[in-house]
């Protein structure tokens, strides 16, 4: 074949585009596949009882379907003709799309083997791993064609329909139906096919004979090579790692086995005609159970060709082989496999940890990322592939892996690595390709003993772009881009491949692999993260769901991998990968699968942490409850009856260790429940803080808050349960008690930012703002609410009914013993300390909503006074007139009734307003503490001036205020005061009238004062 004939052929462009579309296709009909498999997204047609006849019929007689003749069967077909052809074209071109492709792959292959192309993975690269890239796709589209069941419906409806809209079928109908007839059993007519082609596709996978025997090697082989190890060769760490085959040292194993096994599998001849293929063969099928088609579609390889083996004549021992390597791929290929993870956790861990500290090893040492992050990939999708589809095996465990989130974060550790240091992959490698490669290739260009006119034209003008880098495009933050020279030396080797090249590749080794050195290093330059995709895309995991939560579940058990456990939702932003421009509409659908994963994942982290800062918490609560003065009693006696020698009684509570003594430790082997508590913690922070924030589907995700926001509201709860409210037994923990629990756990809760990139002071002011309202931000009762209820209902109930009294000098309740009734002392919540520490918990706002409800009780009992004054109004009348006649009053006050009543409801107005004036004065010392300098000068006012100068504010209610604008300012809180006069939501049932409730309104986001300065004038008090 003439030389210009070899240039028109474009094997190069063509290898290109149809391995590009060729993938599209795939993922067309993979989507085709899917949506009418499930019965959610099937099209309405195939899901619709009355096209059942219709869709038998079309079935049967595909594809010969007259449509004329048959309008008794596809009446249904004709009546929604017009939907039927709108809602089918896009399925229906598709596989018009798969009979396109099949003939532009024929055309090349039959044009690939006339000139007898030359196919080499070690100096050929690109030609040839197009060209078995190109075989794979073929074979998978047509294998994943004949997997799709409604493919004949989906046509001959189509065809059906437009026949009868257009009164003429599709042009592509005729030959697209015998395509999918010839297609019922794919293998065989996949074996007739590739017949004549069987010569080019067994030469280039004879040339991943070596490559493949190297690279399949077990951890041991691994550990004794001293694997990607930069320190076993400490002597050459600034050396530059290179190879005659570069390309390949970083290539996929698993697509090695692909090319190899699916190509014998349409190529079964080619087993016979060579020992080494057969070995080749053999190796492969050792390796796996099961090889990927596209996604989660794989091949069950070794059923598959025994199926295909028995049925062909001459292959009695290659079945015999097949057995054999299947029951050694059964017996050892999980532990291969989970030898090699163990191994790469190590070296890998050891890679990164040495190029984190010494980033300058990057430039020498860059070819050893890409083979971590390549092998890596290739274990971590081979456990997910077959930990999918492999149910039944007698070592589980070889198809399960607690620590598999090590490798991934490793992965992304390293990916993270290069692309910050960037500046010294492209400063080392522009040097390298200036100064080395291109030297060494002017001189191989000036050894060749023939090169053509073209082919010297490319090789001079590689040189010459070459030589003119400098590091000043470096500094300059040039863009490089070096497509066209690797798309010119695809070029060079497809014209230098073919049989009677007068530059034949073949016999020029060294220019292929002088070239395949140079193309790796533009790839660092300009294509870094196409590089990083091709060796760690992980993509596909996408559609492994189940297998990748229950290594995410196995993960969170495992106290060791909690720190890597960010590596799951890291995962998630490699699933926009997933996504071809030839099929769009699989966008939503892989965009809800990806940020439902990530945020489970991140869900589950965040609850797992938050349950452990809640336990530590409590720990501390525990731990401040013991130095309670309750607590005392017990040591006082203790050391009292150890002074008078009398030995306490063996049959009381248990004894209780003295606070501080969990400190002590006598041995440090021994972990307390705090110890392993704050080590979870500590793990899980690590993980939650690794990165700020990350990008999955143009979505910010930010791991920090969803810790924020679980522990916002399980504090939430958390403050509430400590106050131990029961309303059926009216029981509730004294106020001074919770607010120390409270203490204990801000006090933990601050010192998160040691751990986690939180902002606790947000959390905090946020939930104990929520505390001095009615209800928090998820309409649940707060403490606010509790304590009121309880103030009413129990404390103030007793107390009108005499079992509890005033006791002015105590400034408290005090309970009246009796017997035969349980003891309950009510000083105990109602003296001076316990009024402070309900202003602490519940805030001006809160002891404004007691004191609202206190107030509008005190009005309900007013209202019911002047009802009885109203029944004994002309009594009363002739007592004020007969005031000087003591006959008359003796005669009269009998006539008076419901006495009794009047001074029940005074006596209860008095202890209301008592028990309002001890909160509010314990409201005002918590003000006086926490602002100080604003109390002094307010109180000093008040002393001063007289009450006819008196200072009032002006409110939109009422006229005066208890305290100025100012100090309410000062609490922290973001909200606006409430109305000064509402009723409240809660009314106890001892003083319930014939009244509505009210609803209370919800604060507003910003916080405005009660009232402006201006707004503050002098009157006179009418």
């Amino acid at each position: 074949m003439s030389l210009p004939s070899v240039y028109q052929n474009k094997f190069a462009e063509k290898l290109t585009i149809l391995n590009e579309r060729g993938r599209g296709v795939l993922v067309r009909i993979y989507n085709i596949k899917k949506t009418c498999s499930d019965p959610k997204t099937r099209p309405s047609f195939l899901c619709d009882k009355a096209m059942e006849p219709s869709i038998k019929f079309i079935n049967k007689k595909f594809p010969n379907l007259d449509v004329r003749s048959s309008t008794q069967h596809l009446g249904p077909v004709h009546k929604d003709k017009g939907d039927i052809v709108r809602a089918l074209a896009p399925y229906y071109y598709s596989f018009v799309d798969v009979l396109e492709f099949r003939d532009h792959v024929y055309e090349l292959l039959n044009t690939i083997d006339a000139n007898q192309c030359f196919f080499d993975i070690h100096v050929n690269y690109d030609f040839t791993k197009s060209y078995l890239d190109l075989i794979v796709t073929y074979v998978s589209l047509v294998l994943l064609l004949a997997r799709t069941e409604d493919r004949r419906v989906l046509i001959g409806m189509y065809h059906c329909a437009h026949e009868m809209s257009h009164g003429a079928s599709d042009s592509s109908f005729a030959r697209l139906g015998q395509m999918v007839l010839e297609y019922d059993h794919p293998l065989k007519k996949l074996t007739e096919e590739f017949g004549p082609h069987s010569k080019a596709v067994t030469s280039a996978l004879l040339s991943l004979h070596f490559l493949f025997a190297r690279r399949n090697q077990g951890s041991e082989q691994w550990r004794s090579d001293q694997l990607l190890s930069l320190l076993s060769t400490a002597g050459t760490m600034l050396s530059p790692a290179s190879s005659d085959t570069m390309a390949c040292e970083y290539l996929s194993l698993e697509v090695m086995e692909r090319w190899i096994l699916m190509g014998f599998l349409v190529c079964p001849g080619a087993l016979g005609a060579s020992p080494q293929c057969l070995e080749l063969w053999r190796l492969a099928l050792q390796g796996s159970l099961y090889v990927t088609l596209l996604r989660d579609e794989a091949l069950q390889i070794h059923k598959v060709t025994e199926e295909l083996l028995s049925s062909l004549k001459g292959y009695g021992k290659r079945v015999a082989d097949l057995k054999e390597c299947k029951e050694h791929a059964v017996a050892h290929s999980g532990s291969l496999h989970r030898g090699r993870r163990a191994y790469l956790r190590g070296a890998v861990r050891e890679l990164e940890a040495l190029l984190e500290d010494q980033p300058g090893l990057l430039g020498p040492k860059a070819l050893f990322v890409f083979m971590a992050l390549s092998f890596c990939r290739d274990e971590v999708s081979w456990l997910l592939r077959h930990a999918e589809h492999v149910t039944k095996t007698k070592t589980p465990e070889d198809f399960a892996d607690n620590h598999i989130a090590e490798i991934l974060f490793l992965m992304e550790q390293l990916r993270s690595l290069v692309r910050r240091q960037v500046g010294v992959l492209r400063r080392y490698h522009v040097q390298y390709l200036a100064r080395f490669d291109a030297l060494v290739l002017s001189e191989i260009i000036q050894n060749l003993s023939v090169c053509p006119e073209e082919e010297s034209i490319i090789l001079s003008s590689f040189v010459s772009s070459l030589s003119s880098l400098s590091d000043k495009g470096v500094d300059d933050k040039e863009q490089f881009d070096f497509t066209p020279l690797r798309l010119d030396w695809f070029r060079l080797q497809a014209y230098t491949s073919v049989a009677k090249a007068v530059l034949p590749l073949s016999t020029n080794p060294d220019v292929g692999r002088i070239m395949n050195l140079i193309v790796f290093h533009t790839k660092l330059l300009d294509s870094l993260e196409e590089l990083l995709a091709e060796v760690s895309d992980l993509s596909d995991l996408c559609f492994f769901p189940r297998p990748l939560e229950k290594m995410f579940v196995a993960t969170m058990e495992e106290p060791s991998m909690l720190r890597y456990s960010i590596a799951f939702p890291l995962l998630c932003n490699h699933f926009s990968h997933c996504v071809h421009p030839m099929c769009p509409e699989e966008h939503p659908q892989l965009q809800a699968t990806a940020l439902g994963l990530c945020n489970k994942f991140l869900e589950e982290m965040a609850r797992q942490a938050c349950v452990c800062i809640m336990d530590a918490c409590a720990e501390q609560h525990n731990l401040s409850e013991r130095l309670l003065p309750k607590h005392c009693a017990s040591t006082v006696s203790k050391a009292r009856n150890k002074k008078t020698l009398k030995h306490p009684s063996k049959k009381g509570e248990p004894e209780r260790g003295k606070p501080g003594a969990e400190s002590q430790r006598k041995d440090r082997s021994v972990t307390t429940n705090m110890d392993k508590l704050h080590l979870t913690l500590a793990e899980l922070s690590l993980s939650l803080n690794h990165v700020p924030n990350f990008t999955v589907f143009e979505h910010t995700v930010t791991p920090a808050e969803y810790l924020s926001s679980h522990l916002e509201a399980r504090f939430t709860k958390a403050i509430v349960a400590m106050a131990c409210y029961s309303p059926a037994t009216q029981e509730v923990a004294r106020p001074s008690e919770v607010l120390v629990g409270l203490g204990a756990y801000i006090t933990f809760i601050q010192s998160l930012t040691h751990f986690v990139g939180l902002d606790t002071a947000r959390i905090i002011r946020s939930v104990l703002l929520q505390q001095t309202q009615p209800r928090d931000a998820s309409g649940e009762q707060t403490l606010t609410t509790i304590y009121t209820n309880w103030y009413l209902e129990a404390l103030l109930r007793q107390a009108s009914t005499g079992a509890i009294v005033l006791a002015p000098a105590l400034q408290a309740f005090t309970t009246v013993p009796r017997e035969g009734e349980p003891s309950f002392s009510a000083a105990e919540f109602s003296d001076v300390s316990e009024m402070r520490a309900l202003a602490e918990l519940i805030g001006p706002y809160g002891m404004k909503f007691l004191s609202d409800n206190l107030m509008w009780h005190v009005s309900s009992q007013v209202a019911e006074l002047k009802k009885l004054v109203n029944e004994n109004m002309d009594t009363l009348v002739q007592l004020r007139s007969s005031s000087c006649k003591p006959e008359q009053m003796a005669a009269l006050l009998p006539r008076l009734t419901s006495a009794d009543n009047v001074l029940k409801r005074m006596t209860i107005i008095g202890e209301i307003l008592s028990f309002r004036a001890m909160a509010q004065q314990g409201l005002r010392e918590v003000f006086s503490h926490h602002c100080p300098f604003l109390m002094g000068p307010i109180e000093c006012l008040t002393d001063v001036v007289t009450p006819d100068t008196d200072i009032q504010m002006a409110h939109p209610r009422r006229r005066t205020t208890r305290w100025p604008a100012c100090c309410w300012s000062l609490w922290p809180c973001p909200c606006p005061c409430w109305p000064l006069t509402r009723r409240p939501s809660t009314t106890p049932r001892w003083m319930a009238t014939t009244t509505t409730s009210t609803a209370w309104p919800r604060p507003s986001s910003t916080c405005q004062p009660r009232s402006s300065p201006s707004t503050i004038r002098t009157s006179r008090p009418t």
